[in-house]
């Protein structure tokens, strides 16, 4: 459904299997400006032509219970639909809703009246799609950043369920029950399946009891909105230097005006999926800093295991559609990377990034994320958002004054306490950059470890005054980063710091930043517990 660049000879109908207007557009005279022949890719609900630049995505007409194309005015509404919903994501790829007049015998692009609608897209390269830059090692953190950074931009700027029924229990946990009944059915002669299905079945009842006041927060923090609503890497591609969604999905609304957590849980489990968490980390890194939203890791669980059997059910319908031996070993590895999500997480690392402004915290950290792998905390962006400013607003506040008062620095460390929480009883390691310099504040983490049961570790940062000197005073000339942290702040640190006690000193890894740091020998210091 989400191939456009080339026709796929397994999946190729016969052309005179073809209704006459789709076998009509495939002659060369349906596209007298295009120098190569059109082609075609089918799917079990549309028909896409690549001709010249453009593909048209033609749906079917049929009603298959959960979508109704089963006539023209129907066709038109959902292709208009798909258009307007697509541009949110990808303005660029999705060009606009055409007619097909003519005849079935001699159709013409754009003619009224129209006896077929199409929606109009920019052809890519399939290479580009992230699940093939996935499979050929091609895919990269930076990758993954950016589309972190798209997607929370996305989400902020898609319009807020006013719908009674969105977001509601009933509504989340119909379509979650609805895939265990879908595969039951497809998986009968599969005893283990079976027994593993009525296993995640279990837990998915019970979380959704547990999870209830979660889910009704989500609701009233405005978090359920107009998302995506299939955000697997099939659906993501590089354009350039940009990742962008597409092929959202657009057929019912219910499964699109959801919690942004099941977006965002849906790539999260397609890149553990693909074993890629250090992937997994980047994006949700990355997503985490520019939405501030920390909250949706109550529920980013229970949504990821929900579309990890969305991928298994859709995954088993294909295998029936096919003739010959069935193999179901494909569903078996979503099954199974569901039930390892279910399992309590193992004991996790909770990292303190100690020391002085300029001392390389945040540098180093950021190449920690994905080798770690771990969710970064930066105080420098929380503390922002708590005040509502862009990670590179400034602030204006003088010193030990406005976001930088003694309040604002407690509400802000009270924050990243509540995120590595969350965090880390989501199954995830944590790096916690700040300055840590008063006890009180790392007694605080200390007590976040116990609760989760994870690893502490202290990494203290340290170089050289005239290095930490001349680092915050090049920092501020750029203005390309969140810390405001100026000489005077330096300073001031230096005198009120309180030192590590020796209990402390215990479990802290010292790097000094002003000079070669053996990366891969302080990972192996570190012992990182493996993520689920």
């Amino acid at each position: 459904m989400n191939r456009y660049n080339e026709i796929d000879a397994e999946i190729a109908p016969k052309v005179n299997n073809l209704p006459p207007l789709i076998r009509n557009l495939l002659r060369a005279e349906a596209f007298p400006d295009c120098s190569d022949p059109p082609k075609l890719i089918e799917t079990h609900i549309s028909w896409v032509i690549l001709a010249g630049d453009c593909a048209y995505k033609i749906k079917k007409p049929v009603d298959l219970g959960f979508l109704d194309f089963s006539t023209l005015e129907l066709r038109r509404h959902f292709c208009a639909e798909e258009l307007r919903l697509n541009r949110h994501f990808a303005p660029t790829l999705y060009l606009d809703v055409v007619p097909l007049g003519g005849s079935a015998e001699d159709p013409e692009i754009g003619a009224e009246p129209a006896i077929e609608w199409a929606v109009r897209m920019r052809r890519f390269d399939e290479d580009a799609v992230l699940d093939h830059l996935a499979a050929a090692g091609r895919l990269r953190g930076d990758d993954l950043r950016g589309f972190g950074a798209t997607l929370a931009g996305d989400h902020d700027r898609a319009a807020t369920s006013t719908h009674p029924d969105y977001g509601t229990l009933e509504s989340i946990s119909k379509p979650a029950f609805d895939n265990f009944d879908s595969l039951r059915r497809d998986c009968a002669s599969e005893a283990d399946i079976v027994e593993q299905l009525e296993r995640l079945r279990r837990w998915t009842a019970a979380e959704t009891v547990a999870l209830r006041q979660a889910f009704e927060m989500r609701v009233v923090k405005e978090r359920i909105r107009e998302c995506h609503g299939d955000l697997h890497l099939g659906n993501i591609v590089k354009l350039g230097a940009t990742c962008v969604a597409f092929d959202c999905l657009e057929f019912d609304p219910a499964l699109r005006w959801i919690d942004v957590s099941s977006d965002v849980g849906f790539l999260v489990m397609d890149l553990l999926h693909t074993e890629r968490a250090d992937l997994a980390c980047e994006f949700l890194n990355r997503y985490l800093e520019v939405s501030g939203d920390c909250d949706c890791l109550t529920t980013l669980t229970y949504y990821m295991v929900y579309r990890a059997m969305v991928r298994a059910k859709t995954t088993a319908v294909g295998i029936l559609q096919h003739a010959g031996e069935r193999n179901f070993a494909p569903v078996r590895d979503y099954l199974q990377l569901a039930v390892r999500l279910t399992r309590p997480p193992r004991s996790q690392r909770l990292v303190i990034c100690h020391g002085l402004s300029g001392s390389g915290k945040t540098w180093l950290s950021n190449r920690l994320i994905g080798r770690l792998p771990a969710i970064r905390l930066r105080s420098d962006v929380i503390r922002k958002q708590l005040y509502g400013l862009e990670e590179l607003d400034r602030s204006s506040a003088g010193l030990n004054a406005g976001i930088y008062a003694a309040e604002a620095s407690r509400r802000t460390y009270e924050r990243m306490a509540q995120c590595a929480t969350l965090c880390l009883q989501a199954g995830f390691n944590v790096i916690a950059d700040a300055t840590f310099l008063r006890r009180a504040d790392r007694a605080a983490f200390e007590a976040v470890a116990t609760k989760t049961g994870a690893e502490l570790t202290l990494l203290h940062c340290e170089a050289d005054r005239t290095v930490l000197e001349a680092r915050v005073r090049n920092r501020q000339r750029d203005n390309r980063d969140a810390s405001e942290a100026d000489s005077a702040v330096l300073h001031q640190q230096i005198a009120a710091r309180e030192p590590l006690v020796p209990e402390e000193l215990g479990r802290t890894i010292s790097v000094r930043t002003d000079r070669d740091i053996d990366l891969d020998a302080l990972l192996r210091s570190l012992r990182p517990a493996i993520m689920q």
